[in-house]
């Protein structure tokens, strides 16, 4: 009998040496090497290759508007840049427990009601299980198919008989194929499955939606080549222990990565947010307090209002604390280094906290004068004016630098009922008279001066 070559692949990348050694040479991490069968195979797609595709000028080739599915969702079609497009490979990536499998579940009881035919295939569930979520999602459709199964040849035998419109696989680390020896799971897995789903996509015109697993760092189990291959890769992520969910796009060939969508998680599955703002500003009172400022952050097309809030507290050690949550950690420290030089504030002494309500992430500097203001108003303890709205980006000499889209943030916080928007001086004139009053300040200490009162 002949031996079977060997080889050490890691599962954190995907490098490949003949030997075991304790660290990656590419990736830098320890321990992630396994021992995988080699394998050799003629053509591992060809049971599923179908008539090649014609040759034709760009110019020739026609685009109807049938080409992208609704998903049912507003939220959903927003990240997705307008709906699933046909023939595309889709990666949903989150946490565990975070509501991905709900979220596609109720998506395709969404998309069945239109006439389509959906295969979801659970290879981590029964299809009892399946059932009883589906109860209670008020999920029935003749058109949804539940198909309990491992083996992604089972799969592509039943995508021929079924000829659906959408297929799922639930999730992509739990599937695999026959034509490798390795493990499911296993870095060549993931990579052989994800190559015969994307020959199915392209060549049958079935829109492949994949669930995938993150590591305890977040990112997408398996190797870097998978989010590659796909066409779109979305996050699904949030708090599990609130209610508020995010679906964020991180590659979209059919559209914007700058979109988010907003859903929350009730008991009777997820529900789209239309206006996000209420939804992050619910909680907020009319009683202002010492560090509390909203500001007009924007995602995409979209204008949304988060509220702002930041201590600061004295410290016996030597190293005072920096601490932010929803704020990059360095563009902090930049708004301090320009507080303490251009304003004269001393927090070289003092730990400051700063936080971003709902737990939404801001990385756009159009947030910078508000986190600065957040900082100066609980430093000075005074408060900033509860119907006042910040906007504006901080250059290191305490100049407001001109933002971008500034109509539709002054619109959002005109349409919530705010009588006052503090905006950089920088900024052209305003095309429209709105209601509610325009500050323009050139510098830092002048949007200090303008928008806090006595506590």
């Amino acid at each position: 009998m002949a031996k079977v070559k060997t080889k050490w692949v890691c599962q954190n990348c995907g490098y490949e040496t003949p030997k075991y050694i304790g660290k990656c040479p590419d990736c830098g991490a320890w321990g992630t090497l396994t021992e995988e069968a080699e394998y050799k195979i003629q053509s591992p797609h060809q049971s599923i290759v179908t008539d090649e595709s014609p040759i034709c000028l760009i110019n020739e080739i026609e685009i109807n508007e049938s080409i992208r599915i609704p998903s049912g969702y507003e939220e959903l079609d927003r990240v997705l840049g307008g709906g699933f497009v046909q023939g595309s490979l889709i990666l949903l990536a989150g946490d565990p427990g975070i509501g991905k499998s709900t979220l596609v579940l109720q998506t395709a009881g969404k998309i069945c009601a239109q006439n389509k035919k959906l295969i979801y295939v659970c290879a981590e569930e029964s299809g009892s299980q399946v059932k009883l979520r589906a109860k209670r999602l008020n999920v029935n459709s003749d058109n949804l198919y539940v198909y309990s199964q491992t083996n992604l040849e089972a799969v592509v035998n039943q995508i021929d008989n079924i000829k659906p419109d959408i297929l799922v696989i639930d999730s992509i680390q739990s599937v695999y194929t026959s034509t490798i020896t390795s493990s499911s799971g296993s870095v060549s897995q993931i990579r052989e499955c994800t190559n015969i789903l994307m020959d199915i996509a392209k060549n049958k015109n079935i829109t492949v939606i994949v669930i995938g697993h993150v590591t305890k760092d977040g990112n997408i189990a398996g190797p870097k080549v998978l989010e590659h291959m796909v066409d779109t890769v979305i996050y699904f992520e949030g708090d599990k222990y609130k209610t508020q969910r995010l679906l964020r796009s991180i590659k979209n060939r059919f559209g914007s990565t700058n979109e988010i969508g907003v859903f929350n998680m009730a008991d009777n599955g997820l529900e789209e947010v239309i206006n996000p703002s209420e939804l992050f500003m619910k909680e907020k009172t009319d009683m202002a307090t010492p560090g509390s400022v909203i500001i007009a952050s924007n995602e995409g097309t979209r204008a949304l209002l988060v509220e702002v809030q930041a201590l600061v507290g004295s410290t016996s050690y030597p190293s005072p604390r920096r601490v932010s949550t929803g704020v990059e950690y360095n563009r902090l420290l930049q708004i301090i280094a320009v507080l303490e030089k251009r304003i004269g504030l001393n927090l070289s002494k003092h730990d400051v906290y700063v936080n971003v309500i709902g737990g939404i992430e801001i990385d756009e500097p159009a947030a910078d004068l508000g986190i600065a203001l957040a900082i100066a108003t609980c430093f000075r303890d005074v408060v900033v004016d509860s119907d006042c709205v910040i906007i504006g980006e901080i250059s290191l000499s305490g100049e407001i630098r001109n933002v971008n889209n500034i109509e539709k943030r002054i619109y959002e916080a005109q349409k919530l009922g705010f009588k006052k928007a503090i905006i950089p001086k920088q900024n052209k004139k305003l095309s429209e008279n709105y209601n509610i009053e325009i500050i323009q300040v050139p510098r830092l200490m002048d949007a200090i001066k303008v928008c806090v009162s006595k506590k």
